[in-house]
């Protein structure tokens, strides 16, 4: 062979490797886990068919989002549905192998070609989240292509952490059902997992249980609302503030999030930062009178009372009709930020010390979260709360939010109880975000999205087997500073898309500068749904 044709050959070769596989990052958030991409294109046409292998109700769910996208921005009619399992041009393949066991439970495969694409799944929840990534690949027509277009690619995906969790503080400030549906939305494209509703408070309750109509006649509504920082102000503004959820709105909403393959758990706080409680039913606490909903933030003295039978039969009443409304494998107790003076000093929670051979206030919370344990698992649910519930001896099959740093999280998994880490350090989006002079009004800190998307889940300090303890991680968004949605949208995006890819994509592949590239690309999406996202990280804009 000549030289010159020797070079022609070799020519060709590169042309059509180039042509064939490009090494080039998908523009996806949260990361894949390994992918391709190609340098070619599939254009989507009106009326694209799906060719499927699955039920009806399970295939609305899965392709819903991305055909209301196309349908939305770019007008396309509805998606074309075939049964069968055979890939065609011009087509989108859904198969659903639940005895593959080379595809992880909620991941998928996706293949991307001209001709065609393919999602492949061992689970409907896999499927959806294949068709998140779908969404995200779609771009605009161009000068080459009428119609918008995804990108060839092959992408292998799996989430790295079972718990992928937001949650959503509605007391101090409520927030409206139609509001918590958007924020359900918002999570399901980063592919989050659990949706942590929390649901009472000092400063309201916020779910209608029918037994006590008292909790939201009364305690649904304060008076008036501290106006500037808790800790500076002393000024208030004079107008009631006020809202719940009726039964009926929660089974919507635990529906909605169901067709999103999120998972509610709802929070009953107890036994402190409970006022809205004890002033709807005094009788609950220690003192049994003089008590009202919570004007200002922070933690009060006022708590339930442990040496009353009658509080522990309010709260089993309580979490039968949430276990009735709420499917969620776990529920949420709070558990945290429960002074004990009034426990010290009351008659019947030092009968309670001595009775059960107790040793302090500390053991009497203990006892008290192992009763309320002892009833959730009794009804084959499992408890969760903040790490003060391991004061004094956890109950047994508890599991653990660790808040106030790792330290907690770490004695749990050492002890064999599951745990999801929510260091306030990393994962409270109630934090500032940039320099507090620009910003509006927060509690405090500064986690910024670089800080967040630093932060590792599993701590050093485990070892492997321990390490298997940790459930995933999950955002914190407390309202006190947040009197609205649009308020709570800006606070928690796009730190919470860096905090999707902490608990999806594997630590060894997370490039933030790479992060930063791939948001642009969301932040299209962002703005096609209307998304009050902080500008900070972007050029600089506000």
């Amino acid at each position: 062979m000549s030289r010159k044709i020797l070079m022609m050959t070799i020519m060709v070769a590169m042309t059509f490797a180039s042509a064939c596989e490009n090494k080039g990052s998908v523009q996806i958030i949260p990361l894949p886990v390994e992918y391709k991409t190609y340098n070619s294109s599939y254009e989507l046409v009106q009326e694209m068919k799906i060719t499927h292998n699955l039920d009806a109700a399970n295939l609305e769910k899965i392709i819903a989002p991305f055909n209301d996208y196309l349908s939305v921005k770019y007008g396309f009619q509805q998606l074309v549905k075939e049964t069968g399992d055979k890939a065609t041009n011009g087509s989108l393949v859904l198969l659903l192998d639940k005895d593959n066991k080379r595809i992880p439970n909620e991941g998928y495969n996706l293949k991307v070609t001209a001709k065609n694409i393919k999602l492949e799944a061992s689970s409907h929840s896999g499927l959806f989240y294949g068709m998140q990534s779908l969404i995200q690949m779609v771009e605009d027509p161009d000068e080459n292509l009428k119609n918008p277009y995804i990108g060839a690619a092959e992408i292998r995906d799996y989430p790295r952490f079972k718990w992928r969790g937001l949650h959503l503080d509605v007391c101090r400030h409520f927030m409206p059902k139609e509001f918590v549906k958007r924020y359900i939305d918002y999570m399901a494209l980063h592919k989050y997992n659990t949706f942590h509703f929390h649901l009472t408070e000092d400063q309201g309750w916020r779910i209608e249980i029918k037994k006590y109509p008292l909790l939201t006649e009364v305690g649904s509504v304060r008076k008036e609302t501290l106006v500037g920082h808790g800790r500076r102000s002393d000024k208030y503004d004079a107008t009631p503030h006020g809202g719940f959820y009726t039964q009926e709105d929660i089974k919507e909403i635990v529906d909605y999030a169901a067709s999103k393959f999120i998972t509610v758990v709802p929070e009953i706080e107890m036994p402190g930062h409970a006022l809205a409680a004890l002033a709807s039913y005094p009788y609950l606490g220690c003192e049994g009178a003089g008590y009202e909903v919570a004007t200002k933030w922070g933690v009060f003295d006022d708590i339930m009372c442990a040496g009353k039978e009658s509080t522990f039969g309010f709260l089993e009443d309580v979490l039968t009709e949430v276990m009735e409304l709420f499917p969620s494998e776990y529920i949420h107790i709070g558990g945290d930020e429960a002074p004990k003076k009034q426990w010290q000093e009351c008659d019947l929670c030092q009968e309670r010390i001595v009775s059960e051979g107790l040793e302090d206030e500390h053991e009497l919370q203990s006892y008290f979260i192992k009763r309320i344990e002892k009833f959730l698992s009794a009804n084959g649910r499992k408890l969760i709360g903040w790490d003060e519930i391991l004061e004094g001896g956890l109950a047994p099959n508890a599991a653990v939010m660790s808040w106030r740093g790792e330290t907690g999280g770490i004695e749990a998994a050492m002890a064999g109880h599951y745990v999801v880490m929510t260091p306030g350090t990393h994962c409270y989006l109630d934090h500032y975000q940039s320099n507090p002079e620009t910003e509006p009004l927060a509690i405090g800190g500064l986690t910024t999205l670089e800080k967040i998307y630093s932060y590792e889940p599993v701590p050093d300090t485990l070892n492997p087997v321990q390490a298997e303890y940790i459930m995933g991680a999950q955002g914190n968004v407390w309202t006190e500073y947040m009197p609205n949605s649009k308020h709570v949208e800006y606070m928690v995006y796009p730190r919470a898309a860096a905090l999707s890819e902490v608990v999806w994509s594997p630590k060894a592949e997370r490039d933030y500068p790479g992060f930063l590239n791939r948001l642009q690309k969301l932040r299209v999406l962002y703005d096609y749904m209307g998304l009050n996202y902080s500008r900070v990280e972007f050029d600089g804009e506000r």
